[in-house]
């Protein structure tokens, strides 16, 4: 299985988008972030306690740069996620391995490589084909949205670089993120808005809460068994199943010259993984 763990990771994610997308309808982006991640936080902690482990850390400052820019990533692509064709979101926040590669080339203060210019290339061609056919003006702003929300994940995962380097476990990493999330989102949606949960949307808060813990979990082991230039190509499949779930459910078939966006998002995606392991491998974790 080892690298395949990825494909199962990239079908959880994609169900996730599904739950979310059907989540809008009830719950703000905030509160969909909340529930998911105090679902997450519980199991977290559950194994936390039953393996007996120290959540203790001397990197907490790093710790809370890397859950802040996680928590902000994870609400621009749920809002992204609400206003959006599954597929497009999905590949918006997928442009986070390219802006990793390049903030990776400003904190190494290097000469950006031909090979990243040529990435960052085809990835802004690919955003521009992606944004201008589909999207109205009323949409063009969740477009952007959702492009932040790829920004701020490439930061989120240089943190989680650094914290690898600072020897932290990825369990603690998930455990904090959850955590800030949680506390996080609860802030802003008791200040701003707050929706009773009802019956029919009792199985959609389960499933959003199910998926993203199983994904997160079915990530970390195919980084942890797999090789990891496979694995983060493979990361990958999740704009493929998010199209595939975008058509069934919701009829959302994207013009010729949206797909070839996606496409060339995902190569300029891959590119970018290519270039970050060889020039600073790197430990992954969801956001």
């Amino acid at each position: 299985m080892k690298s395949s763990w990825m494909i199962v990771a990239g079908g959880l994610f994609g169900l996730m988008g599904v739950f979310v997308k059907l989540g809008s309808a009830y719950f703000s982006s905030a509160e969909l972030v909340f529930y998911r991640s105090l679902i997450g936080l519980i199991v977290i902690y559950g194994m936390v306690r039953a393996r007996k482990r120290s959540l203790a850390t001397p990197h907490i400052a790093t710790h809370m740069w890397r859950s802040l820019s996680g928590l902000i990533a994870l609400m621009l692509f749920f809002y992204a996620i609400g206003m959006l064709p599954l597929a497009t979101a999905i590949t918006l926040n997928y442009t986070s391995p390219l802006f990793l590669a390049l903030l990776l080339t400003f904190v190494s203060k290097e000469k950006p490589h031909w090979w990243l210019i040529g990435a960052l290339l085809i990835g802004f061609a690919g955003v521009v084909l992606l944004l201008r056919p589909n999207l109205h003006s009323a949409q063009l702003t969740a477009g952007l949205l959702g492009l932040a929300s790829g920004f701020f994940a490439g930061i989120a995962y240089l943190n989680v670089k650094q914290l690898g380097q600072q020897g932290e476990p990825e369990w603690r990493v998930v455990f904090y993120f959850t955590l800030v999330c949680t506390l996080g989102a609860g802030a802003w949606m008791l200040i701003h808005t707050f929706h009773a949960i009802t019956w029919a949307s009792v199985p959609i808060l389960l499933g959003l809460g199910t998926t993203a813990t199983l994904a997160q979990l079915a990530m970390t082991r195919a980084y942890h068994t797999g090789t990891t230039l496979v694995v983060g190509s493979l990361a990958y499949t999740t704009v493929i199943f998010a199209s595939l779930f975008g058509m069934l459910l919701w009829g959302e078939w994207l013009p010729a010259l949206s797909w070839l966006g996606v496409g060339l998002i995902v190569l300029s995606g891959i590119l970018s993984v290519l270039w970050t392991q060889r020039a600073s491998p790197i430990v992954q974790a969801p956001t």
